[in-house]
């Protein structure tokens, strides 16, 4: 072990200093999408601002309904201030567009309602989830953050996905071990025009996946005819029983679609992304 890594905080000396520095704040909006940072987040700077401290959820057509209902859950179980707020990204033709760049316009207008909120309540700042191992991702979103000014506290203390799990399972958090999970335009593909339609289409799809069993899905929707679904690489001899793809081809073709494909490589996050391709 280099001296370097022996000497490094751990992580409970990060959380101690994420802590302190958002105590510093005299209050403070958090973005919670409900997803194991934003949790996190929501629930660390509750600890230390108090009720000086709103956890703000965005809702629209890209917001899961499960997402939704976690959201109420974990605030109703931690005690969290909280309030839900309406988005309106599908009203952007840059968004519905769908190009590379849709995350851009989702969080440009994610922050700027989460400023206006903020003007007009009174919080000194706004602050999101974002981590040391999203630096490495295609992540348009975060330029829209820094542009609006948004806090980035889990950064800041220098914190990795692994960091945040354990600390959030040593809390007692429910979100610790939560698959990582996007809002649903992620899974239209580019080029593909957003819609309330295909979003629906999505959400049912892996409403009816997760009541079939399956934990870590993604649906990605390739048009109106195509769908391609994965599945964790561990649960996929369970999909690919005779039995159970049936009930999966059944569940689609419900749904509307007319071809219903499982991707052998299995859930891979980002796989619509341009640096990663379909890889």
């Amino acid at each position: 072990m280099s001296q370097a890594s022996t000497h490094a905080p751990s992580a409970i000396a990060k959380q101690q200093q994420l802590r302190e520095k958002l105590s510093q704040f005299p209050s403070l909006i958090v973005a919670l999408s409900g997803g194991t940072d934003s949790a996190y987040l929501a629930w660390v700077a509750a600890q230390a601002l108090g009720e000086r401290a709103l956890a703000v959820t965005a809702v629209s057509a890209s917001l899961p309904e499960s997402e939704r209902r976690g959201v109420e859950s974990f605030v109703r179980r931690h005690g969290l201030r909280h309030e839900f707020i309406t988005t309106d990204e599908l009203e952007n033709p840059l968004y519905v567009v769908n190009h590379p760049d849709r995350c851009y316009h989702c969080k440009d207008e994610l922050f700027t309602k989460l400023g206006a909120l903020a003007a007009a309540r009174g919080f000194a700042g706004v602050a999101y989830g974002v981590n040391v191992d999203d630096q490495g991702d295609f992540r348009p979103g975060q330029q829209a953050a820094r542009e609006h000014g948004v806090l980035t506290p889990l950064l800041d203390a220098d914190l990795t996905k692994a960091e945040i799990r354990e600390l959030s399972r040593r809390a007692g958090l429910e979100t610790w071990d939560k698959p990582a999970a996007a809002c649903l335009a992620s899974r239209i593909a580019h080029g593909v025009a957003v819609t309330e339609d295909n979003l629906k289409q999505v959400d049912k799809g892996e409403e009816a996946l997760r009541a079939l069993g399956f934990r870590q899905v993604r649906v990605r929707y390739h048009g109106e005819d195509l769908v391609r679904i994965e599945i964790a690489p561990d649960e996929l001899p369970r999909a690919l029983a005779p039995e159970m793809a049936a009930r999966i081809r059944d569940a689609f073709k419900a749904l509307g679609f007319r071809y219903i494909t499982l991707d052998l490589e299995g859930y891979r996050q980002g796989s619509f992304n341009p640096v990663s391709g379909d890889r």
